[in-house]
């Protein structure tokens, strides 16, 4: 699956972070900034991360960027962005403060976007869709950019007119036994707990 032409991998990282006071991306688990750790996974998925919110910040990192078309218009702009650049059919887009996603997991959801009719493809919660961690096809910018132009800034309501397919939690808590997989990092506190868990478990593989 890597390198495959069909799929592309973006993370979106340029929101403020103003709960958690200092830049998410950067955060480190393990010794790795998140936005890194994020990448790597994406790559072993999809072959390629391009980190969306700023072309030059990350690159310290190695990784590659570009800026946002829409600054200031939230993840909806950054979706936009991502699918505008994109020269691949299928988008596998992903908020940068998700620590516990899994290879596994976006493996799955890339696999049931290929053979799909729909504009994306969106694993839904009790709480609702997860559209920070779905994958997205390019047939889909023109709407999304319209919804960002309209001043649409919530993301479902950005997306109300593509054809969604829903992944329901019945399907994906198979991938999620301690339902942590759409967990995002909004506080320290969340930090803390995600750098916690996720630090132990590696401890634990190496024993």
């Amino acid at each position: 699956m890597p390198g495959d032409e069909k799929t592309a991998g973006y993370i979106l990282a340029g929101g403020e972070s103003s709960r958690m006071g200092r830049a998410k991306a950067l955060l480190e688990i393990g010794g790795e900034p998140l936005v890194l750790r994020t990448a790597r996974l994406l790559e072993s998925v999809v072959g390629t991360a391009t980190v969306v919110g700023g072309s030059g910040r990350y690159q310290p990192l190695g990784l590659r960027g570009i800026e946002d078309d829409f600054p200031g218009a939230g993840p909806l702009g950054g979706i936009a962005t991502a699918l505008r650049a994109s020269e691949a059919p299928w988008n596998l887009i992903l908020a940068c403060d998700l620590p516990y996603l899994t290879r596994d997991w976006l493996e799955f959801l890339v696999r049931r976007a290929l053979p799909s009719q729909a504009d994306a493809v969106l694993p839904i919660n009790r709480l609702g869709a997860e559209p920070l961690c779905a994958i997205y096809h390019k047939r889909g910018e023109a709407a999304v950019r319209s919804a960002v132009g309209r001043g649409v800034r919530k993301v479902t309501d950005g997306l109300a007119k593509l054809c969604v397919d829903r992944i329901e939690p019945g399907e994906w808590k198979a991938f999620d036994s301690e339902g942590l997989l759409f967990k995002n990092m909004n506080s320290p506190e969340d930090y803390e707990e995600a750098r916690t868990k996720l630090e132990r478990g590696a401890l634990s593989r190496e024993k």
